[in-house]
């Protein structure tokens, strides 16, 4: 009898462990699904096409995985489809609504950009780790070597002990942080400003000289690329890559104008010769006057010493009216920008010409209040005919000669309806401006300002084609300098 007895128990144990073991997994899988439902996800996105869809790339594959985890899913956002002002980009505009809609019953707002690939499991893991009844701001720390002037030379004695997210590896708020910004904004309207590396000014708005929290730095928030061997511990790759979708665009396809004046022929347009000239097959350089031996075209509009709206507005008529009608790109810079026309061209294989496409590093001017924005001038404006071709044939113009062109381009473009498109490939700054991190996984376009630089030097380090470029598209190992 006791033998049977033993036998019956240890029966009894075995019928019953499978069931231990789902209502286990079951419990597991439900603790995961509230945990992911906690979670808003929000794609710092982009209206154009091409960017469009790989937001809504990125939104299907975190949902897929959410799939795979259980029944709850997560919110995901992609920011140009909640953009109901011009400055939702900027993010802070938006906390307010963030509180109000999610501020009860989630515990995280996680950013990330349309090439951020995230490996939802190891996300929650990672989170885990913060009380999120805490405030709490989390991400991969950047921090500028030396005070720059994108960064207003913040924090000049030891710019090192200012910590800002890189957005390319995500960044997360836990929800009682995004509550207490959205009662300050409420109480504090953001200042009608100007609005030049988001990343930087989010974290000092945060930070409120001191009073809040600064960036914690969270390893698993990485930019190393997907493949990379280092990626094992990581919750956050970037594909860090020149985007390319299909054959580069011809050389005959981009016509450039450089921007320039009689004090510079000298020393400025040299440099452009000995660079990056010989990458573009139509180029035309104007300025106050006309000198054969570059040769500069005068176009009647005298130089100013602020900005040069009368001038860009010349050169966009004289783009429509004098060069060939199946010439689809207008590259606009100035006299100091270094660029890489060569990379331009696989870039512009991913944005449609028949698009009012305007193109550059984004920046903005009083978004807290409506405002608008604008690409910055110094590094470079890319336009497709059709945009040219809608602004021309608006009324929106310069209100002065040496009004800011940049500027002014943005106001008309934002009264037209045509968005902005922001690639972060673009500098308006020196190499030397930017955190040696950050320039890491990106395959520049173009550079700004000859300022205590040698600008050939920074030209052939950072962007000028080399032969394993030229062949296979691959990012290649330059010998970086302090540049």
């Amino acid at each position: 009898a006791f033998a049977v007895s033993v036998v019956s128990e240890g029966a009894e144990d075995e019928t019953e462990l499978p069931v231990l073991q789902k209502s286990e997994k079951s419990r597991t899988i439900s603790k995961i699904g509230r945990e992911l439902k906690g979670i808003v996800f929000v794609i710092q996105s982009q209206s154009n096409s091409f960017h469009s869809k790989r937001a809504e790339d990125l939104k299907r594959d975190i949902l897929k995985q959410a799939v795979g985890l259980g029944k709850e899913l997560p919110t995901v956002l992609l920011i140009h489809q909640i953009d109901r002002h011009e400055g939702a980009w900027t993010i802070l505009p938006l906390m307010r609504d963030f509180s109000v809609t999610y501020g009860r019953n989630s515990s995280w707002i996680f950013f990330c950009e349309e090439d951020t690939r995230i490996q939802v499991v190891k996300l929650l893991e990672t989170l885990r780790r913060f009380d999120k009844s805490k405030e709490w701001f989390l991400g991969k720390a950047l921090y500028d070597e030396e005070s720059t002037i994108i960064h207003h030379y913040a924090f000049a004695e030891n710019p090192t002990v200012f910590k800002f997210p890189d957005f390319a590896a995500g960044w997360a708020l836990s929800i009682p942080l995004v509550n207490k910004l959205a009662k300050k904004l409420k109480s504090e309207p953001l200042k009608s400003d100007f609005t030049i590396d988001l990343k930087h000014e989010i974290a000092l708005y945060i930070w409120q000289k001191g009073e809040g929290p600064h960036l914690t730095p969270v390893p698993e928030f990485c930019t190393d690329d997907v493949n990379s061997y280092k990626v094992d511990h990581c919750a956050t790759t970037f594909s860090n890559f020149l985007p390319l979708c299909g054959e580069p665009v011809n050389k005959e396809d981009v016509f450039v104008a450089v921007k320039t004046c009689r004090k510079f022929h000298g020393d400025r347009i040299p440099v452009v010769k000995q660079t990056w000239e010989r990458e573009a097959a139509l180029i035309e350089y104007y300025s106050d006057y006309a000198d054969i031996s570059i040769p500069t075209i005068d176009l009647g509009v005298p130089n100013t010493d602020r900005g040069h709206c009368g001038k860009t507005f010349a050169i966009l008529e004289r783009f429509l009216n004098h060069t060939s009608p199946r010439t689809p790109w207008l590259v606009v810079v100035d006299d100091d920008t270094l660029i890489s026309i060569f990379r331009l061209r696989k870039l512009l294989s991913c944005y449609d010409p028949n698009e009012p496409v305007f193109l550059g590093e984004r920046y903005g001017y009083g978004l807290g209040t409506g405002g608008y924005s604008y690409i910055t001038g110094g590094g470079g404006m890319v336009f497709s005919r059709a945009a040219v071709q809608k602004l021309l044939a608006s009324k929106c113009r310069c209100y002065s000669m040496d009004a800011p062109d940049d500027m002014v381009l943005g106001m008309c473009f934002s009264g037209l309806g045509i968005p902005i498109t922001h690639s972060p490939l673009f500098h308006q700054a020196r190499p030397m401006d930017y955190p040696k991190d950050y320039l890491s996984h990106q395959i520049p376009v173009s550079f700004h300002k000859h300022w205590n630089i040698d600008p050939v030097k920074v030209y052939f380090t950072w962007l000028a084609p080399n032969t394993e470029e030229s062949h296979n598209g691959k990012k290649v190992g330059y010998s970086r300098e302090d540049l």
